[in-house]
């Protein structure tokens, strides 16, 4: 097959999984290479635009650590009652490694929460409920687990939601606070890190959907970035 046909094929293969705009923002960070007498496609590497490294992954689990020790000396007394609540996509990493320091017994639920959108830097305060718990919450000591805080509208919109159902109590563990970005009132319980008001990827944060899997917390040059 000559060349510009299968690297047509290539594209259009990429098209076809992603709506136009989620198509703009992944056709950006590909590369269509012809290796070998086949095309493959690689991803931008994060090296090209990795500022510094904010948290190393050896701070990150010590902290993570250092997290499950506390919340489970606080719970020790609350019968298996706890619930975890992770809000999807972000929190999932820390809440896996968070999970396996906790000594107490515990359950899972998970929500997903609409509020910045493809490509988006900030939200917008907005915050809509795309998946909402399977868990009846009532009188359940309920720990939401974040992977950051900023503004904080987003967090406290689902802390009035879920104040709403009647839990035993609620209180949340967020593994990075932007504090100097804060615009809403949101209770920390159990913070991992403070961090400047610099833009971050890595651990579960995201840089336009992907790089979620970095076992560090770094920060974006934006100038180097181009979306």
């Amino acid at each position: 097959m000559p060349r510009q046909v299968t690297c047509w094929l290539a594209e259009n293969f990429i098209h076809e999984f992603f709506t136009n705009n989620e198509y703009k923002l992944v056709r950006s960070r590909i590369r269509v290479l012809f290796v070998d007498g086949n095309y493959q496609i690689k991803m931008q590497n994060y090296t090209d635009f990795l500022a510094e490294t904010l948290i190393d992954p050896v701070t990150l689990q010590n902290r993570v650590r250092e997290l499950g020790a506390e919340i489970s000396r606080d719970y020790a007394d609350t019968d298996g009652n706890l619930l975890l609540i992770c809000i999807l996509r972000g929190g999932v990493p820390f809440l896996v490694d968070l999970m396996r320091h906790i000594t107490v017994p515990h359950a899972l639920d998970f929500m997903a929460i609409s509020s910045y959108g493809a490509g988006a830097r900030e939200s917008t305060g907005n915050v809509r409920v795309t998946m909402d718990l399977m868990t009846n919450i009532h009188d359940k000591h309920v720990l939401l687990v974040e992977d950051i805080i900023d503004s904080g509208h987003t967090i406290a919109s689902v802390l009035e939601l879920l104040e709403t159902r009647q839990p035993a109590s609620l209180k949340v563990c967020a593994l990075l606070d932007k504090a100097e970005r804060r615009e809403a009132v949101v209770p920390i319980h159990y913070c991992g890190f403070v961090i400047p008001n610099k833009f971050v990827f890595g651990y579960g944060l995201d840089l336009d959907e992907y790089y979620r899997n970095l076992p560090f917390i770094g920060v974006v040059d934006l100038e180097k970035y181009k979306p």
